[in-house]
């Protein structure tokens, strides 16, 4: 088979496009790979774990703040050394701020060190004591230090401080003392032992406060050094404490001379000259950060992983509550956990209480839980609703309202899980809007459904319309009431007669109690009650009642310990109700007080 040249150019320009895609492909997993990195704050399964930002020098760059720098005006200063057989020589130099090179600005302390050109920042020629050299760095976040070093280009000073701030500045704690006379100049005793007791008390020491040499020395304070329980760090809060700062301050109690200071010459050569001022540690961020880095204010912060919050990690981002705030360590990185509102609350808290009778599992507390949701945790309906079983409970119509009827219902709230609300006597209904069987719609608000009676004759009698000849004498006929029967009986009502139900003796009516005017011993109250009145008096007509009616009741108290309600008999006067009656019953029950 021949090719023809243009299927040979086709030929090749089809395998070009397919390199190119190869080439592509393998350069974009390439890149996808480098853009994605493992968080140092997660493991590969993607699980919490602890992390801590770089361990850098934290003053490198940062401006230092100096009591006294030469040059202004410009000032003699002399360098002293001692040939092999201890002679001293000087060579004498001027220090001029204004003149590039015999300038020795604070920005020197914090600058690239160089060996090979070696930059000192330096006091004022002979400050002694009492007078004192300060100088204060401001580290602009918290860090975690591990030491501090100054490097000198004169010589060390025979009395030295160094101090702390964990507030920017605000206070200060007391670091470490170098003297040769620890007593005298700082009032406390030299080398002194460091126990568990006495961790975050700052030491004095004499070490370093030789004048020798007469530069090049250092001064390094560790932090953690002879501190017993550095090796615990992570659970010991107290050095957590002791090795965090935002500022230090170093203060130059005492020149180190060789006594020759009286000589007006001799005092040029006595001055404070740094190199070098470091600071080791790491950022702080408790173990949930790997990097320090500035926020919308310009201001440095921790890069906060694990649902924490805060510049330094140390609490937790909102709705993170379910337990408390802890510091990572080896064994737990202690992530934040989010409340268990069911989709229904924006905010909670945390309840410490809580958090322990739940055997250290749940703290949280949901607030302001919405969509008609209540509860610890926003699980169950609040009042007057109930909850909807074909939608679960983080669905935003998880709870339904009750709806219950305003006459059937006895109230407003229903069962929670079912939604039947509480209905009258003879309703019925999941919301209580109809009527029972056996019962019959009234006009009454409070007894809407009444038992349809068996009987018809409206007077609900048992007996043919002819009186039983052995009925006793009926007080109840009369239509008169006075003071003496009203101060004879117990008590006095008016109420209106809603239904009757037939028991195998007696007769129970549900009136409504209207007004009261003679309690009883019984203390008759307002509302709905049961009226007993015996068959035999019903047979008898005495009392005569009619559904529907109203009627003035003046009766005894009911001594039947089985019977919880009023009683009528032939003796009680059951008289139909007369709206003129309300004022003679009021007298009545005024003069009650003295006449009865």
């Amino acid at each position: 088979m021949s090719y023809t040249p243009t299927s040979s150019r086709h030929l090749c320009l089809l395998l070009f496009v397919l390199a190119m895609f190869v080439v592509t492909k393998g350069y974009n997993g390439l890149s996808v790979m480098q853009q994605r990195p493992l968080d140092p704050c997660y493991d590969e399964n993607g699980n919490p774990k602890r992390c801590i930002p770089d361990f850098v020098n934290a003053a490198f760059g940062i401006p230092v703040k100096s009591s006294s720098t030469c040059g202004s005006p410009p000032s003699r200063y002399c360098v002293m050394s001692t040939g092999a057989s201890g002679e001293r020589s000087r060579i004498c130099f001027v220090c001029d701020a204004d003149h590039p090179k015999r300038r020795h600005p604070p920005e020197f302390l914090t600058d690239l060190n160089n060996p090979n050109n070696l930059t000192c920042w330096q006091s004022e020629p002979y400050v002694q004591h009492p007078n004192n050299v300060t100088l204060v760095l401001s580290l602009e976040k918290k860090f975690e230090l591990t030491y501090i070093s100054l490097q000198f280009c004169s010589a060390r000073p025979d009395s030295m401080a160094i101090y702390k701030s964990q507030d920017y500045g605000k206070s200060w704690q007391p670091y470490q003392f170098y003297s040769s006379q620890c007593r005298k100049m700082y009032g406390i005793s030299n080398r002194a032992a460091i126990t568990k007791q006495n961790e975050q008390e700052a030491l004095c020491t004499d070490d370093h406060s030789s004048i020798e040499p007469m530069s090049g020395g250092r001064i390094a304070f560790s932090t953690l050094k002879s501190r017993p329980s550095a090796y615990d760090f992570d659970n010991s809060p107290v050095l957590q404490d002791w090795v965090t700062a935002t500022d230090i301050w170093g203060v130059f109690n005492r020149l180190n001379t060789y006594g020759d200071e009286e000589d007006e010459i001799a005092r040029d050569s006595y001055y404070y000259s740094v190199s070098e001022f470091s600071v080791g540690g790491r950022c702080k961020c408790n173990g949930h950060a790997s990097r320090c880095i500035k926020d919308r204010n310009g201001e440095m912060a921790c890069e906060c992983k694990h649902n924490t919050a805060g510049p330094e990690c140390d609490q937790c981002k909102p709705f993170h509550y379910d337990r408390p705030w802890a510091r990572a360590t080896d064994e737990d990185a202690n992530e934040c956990v989010p409340c268990i509102c069911n989709l229904h609350a924006r905010k909670c808290r945390f309840n410490m209480e809580l958090y322990n009778l739940s055997g250290r599992k749940s703290g949280g507390v949901c607030l302001n839980c919405r969509h008609n949701t209540a509860g610890r945790y926003c699980h169950y309906c609040e009042e007057g609703y109930y909850r909807d079983q074909s939608k679960p409970i983080t669905h935003r119509k998880a709870c339904k309202a009750c709806e219950c009827h305003p006459v059937g219902a006895a109230g407003e709230i229903c069962n929670q899980t079912t939604g039947q609300c509480p209905c009258k006597d003879g309703v019925t209904a999941l919301t209580c809007n109809r009527c029972s069987p056996g019962y019959t719609q009234s006009r009454s608000p409070i007894a809407p459904c009444i038992k349809i009676p068996v009987e018809p004759p409206a007077d609900f009698t048992t007996t043919p319309a002819t009186v039983n000849p052995g009925c006793p004498k009926c007080k109840g006929s009369s239509r008169k009431v006075n003071m003496n029967k009203y101060c004879k009986k117990d008590y006095a009502v008016q109420a209106n007669i809603l239904s009757r139900e037939q028991t195998t003796d007696w007769v129970k009516f549900t009136i409504n109690v209207m007004t009261v005017y003679k309690k009883g011993q019984n203390k008759i109250r307002r509302g709905d009650q049961i009226l007993y009145v015996h068959n035999r008096d019903l047979t008898c007509k005495c009392p005569k009642l009619r559904l529907g009616r109203k009627y003035l009741i003046i009766g005894n108290d009911n001594k039947n310990p089985n019977q919880n309600g009023l009683l009528a008999d032939h003796k009680s006067y059951v008289i139909p109700w007369r709206d003129d009656w309300n004022r003679r019953m009021r007298k009545f029950q005024r003069k009650a007080r003295k006449s009865c």
